[in-house]
């Protein structure tokens, strides 16, 4: 008796699967390949080849290769961004401001200094002229999100008498440039993923969190 059985719900399970894994194999793929080729350089010959999947795959899941660059950028944001801005929201309900804001000025120079961040950064403001929407939108889910959050926080904060009556965006600008603006700025000028070592970006953080406070802690 042969067996002409129907694909059915596991068959459609499998296939959603291995097109997950492909689409995965293809983002993987090109960030490798965007990074290391720049925007105008990276093929989708080459992304496909890299891949191990056909070109036609690929134009399956993405319609050009404008599309899959702004998804690797938008998928990265949001794979960095989001545990930085839950830890920021957890600030709120801190019992030793100083401490705690250390402890995330320590983790916003962790986060920023990460080599392919870095990469992906330079990367997005090079093809800023060419991908505006792009740029406007990695800054909106990534630095404007973080930085309204931590403007929430911190006016929450001084509403708690932990800190002085502030401007709550003008702080966390504040907040995040003396954290941030002297090893990010060499890395991103000169090319250097990892200017500075692990102790040198905590002294960073620290100094930082220290000019913060002596500006805006409570009397």
């Amino acid at each position: 008796m042969s067996d002409h059985r129907q694909p059915g719900a596991s068959d459609a399970i499998q296939e959603e699967g291995r097109s997950a894994r492909k689409r995965r194999a293809i983002l993987d793929a090109a960030t490798t390949v965007f990074l290391e080729r720049g925007y105008p350089g990276a093929s989708m010959d080459e992304i496909a080849a890299r891949a191990t999947v056909s070109k036609q795959t690929v134009y399956q899941h993405f319609d050009d290769k404008g599309s899959l660059f702004s998804e690797i950028v938008l998928n990265t944001i949001d794979e960095y961004i989001d545990p930085y801005y839950d830890e920021v929201l957890a600030l709120r309900d801190t019992g030793d401001a100083e401490k705690d804001l250390c402890r995330l000025a320590r983790r916003l120079l962790d986060m920023l200094m990460q080599p392919r961040l870095l990469q992906l950064r330079r990367l997005v403001i090079g093809e800023a002229s060419r991908f505006p929407e792009l740029g406007r939108t990695y800054y909106d889910r990534g630095p404007g999100r973080a930085g309204e959050a931590l403007a929430s926080t911190l006016e929450r904060l001084a509403d708690r008498g932990l800190l002085r009556s502030l401007d709550p965006l003008t702080a966390a600008l504040h907040f995040n440039w003396l954290v941030v603006s002297i090893p990010v700025n060499v890395a991103m000028f000169t090319g250097d993923d990892t200017p500075f070592t692990g102790p040198q970006l905590r002294r960073f953080a620290d100094e930082g969190v220290r000019v913060f406070v002596a500006a805006y802690g409570a009397d």
